[in-house]
């Protein structure tokens, strides 16, 4: 997959979640977005579903999936990569 594509993820998740003083090289490729990873919680989830429709086109139509999805940014990206229009 495109590095260019994990960097773009990246970003995606500062812009959207508004995080002040992180740049894309601060947040590990592989590692949880959720819990011990990142930290984030269901309202974030919720940010970067409608930022990922925003910016992609691409769509998390439930749960189950958006577990799959958000288990790392090179899930997110692989999902995107996936199913953008």
């Amino acid at each position: 997959m495109a590095e260019e594509l994990i960097e773009k993820v990246k970003q995606l998740i500062i812009d959207a979640l508004r995080i002040e003083g992180m740049t894309p090289a601060d947040i590990e490729t592989d590692a949880p977005l959720f819990g011990e990873g990142l930290g984030l919680d269901s309202i974030d989830a919720l940010q970067l579903v409608v930022a990922m429709e925003k910016e992609y086109g691409v769509v998390v139509p439930d749960a189950a999936t958006g577990t799959k999805v958000f288990r790392s940014v090179r899930s997110m990206a692989d999902h995107i990569a996936e199913h953008r229009k």
